[in-house]
């Protein structure tokens, strides 16, 4: 049998991390990096035999990183401390390692809370590579949404894990600000520019792939929601995108003599 460690970063997550660290408490270790709790997240780490590090929050991607290179096993699994394998899903990857697994990296479909829910069971769930070699992968550098990259085969499992991160409305639209914040600081560092027009179409292209294609129309008015914040979300990223350019473009010769200036939120390097 294949030996796994579980790896998980860590920053005032006590609410979720008992969840997330009892589904793989299985896992021949569990490293566990956190960038400095005040609540109870290390002494429940600690009751569940983490293996404990600590490092000052070097944004998402270069922190998993980290996470990744302190682990031991050839075979990780990468969970969010707000995410938890179902009974299915442990089964699942157990089984797979104790056989000759034939991939590099595996994909495991993820059900979200959807609120005061989680998804309805014929949903279209999205796939994240959680699952894979340590020696053929890494973690990426994006500054949200960071993930696992795998030279290799990539295969798909089918039991699902969970997500217990948006529990109400105002958690949800806190985070589309914060990671549309970011993702703009990645696209300006690259030197993207956004038309207008994006703003436009793409929101409501977006809410209906998400609402019909995607059947989050079966969760009822929690799906609607969600759709909605999701093309929000969508709006957000180019709305700000166009913003920081147009800051560029006209300075403060749009504005009344004397006025202050507006701090450069897209550049700065504090994390979101």
């Amino acid at each position: 049998m294949e030996a796994l460690s579980a790896f998980v970063t860590t920053f005032n997550n006590a609410r979720t991390l008992a969840s997330c660290l009892e589904s793989v408490k299985w896992a021949d270790e569990i490293v566990l990096l956190d960038s400095g709790s005040t609540d109870a997240t290390l002494d429940i780490a600690a009751q569940y035999g983490c293996k404990i590090f600590h490092h000052p929050f070097l944004g998402y991607g270069k922190q998993k990183q980290l996470a990744l290179e302190k682990t031991s096993h050839l075979w990780v699994l990468l969970l969010d401390a707000d995410e938890a394998l179902s009974e299915a899903s442990q089964q699942e990857i157990r089984q797979l390692l104790q056989t000759s697994p034939d991939a590099d990296g595996y994909t495991i479909p993820r059900k979200e809370q959807m609120f005061w829910q989680m998804n309805n069971d014929y949903i279209r769930l999205n796939k994240f590579l959680r699952l894979f070699r340590k020696d053929r992968g890494h973690i990426s550098t994006m500054p949200v949404h960071a993930a696992p990259k795998v030279q290799g085969r990539i295969k798909s499992l089918t039991a699902p894990f969970y997500h217990y991160g948006e529990t109400d409305i105002d958690i949800k639209v806190s985070k589309l600000n914060a990671y549309s914040t970011g993702l703009v600081r990645d696209k300006v560092a690259k030197g993207t520019r956004a038309s207008p027009w994006i703003l436009v179409f793409y929101p409501p292209i977006y809410f209906i792939r998400a609402y019909f294609f995607k059947r989050a129309v079966l969760n009822g008015w929690g799906g609607f929601i969600t759709s909605v914040c999701g093309a929000f979300y969508v709006f957000l990223k180019y709305a700000k995108l166009y913003e920081y350019h147009q800051r560029k473009r006209y300075g403060k010769s749009l504005m009344p003599p004397g006025a202050p200036d507006s701090p450069p939120v897209y550049e700065s390097d504090k994390p979101c």
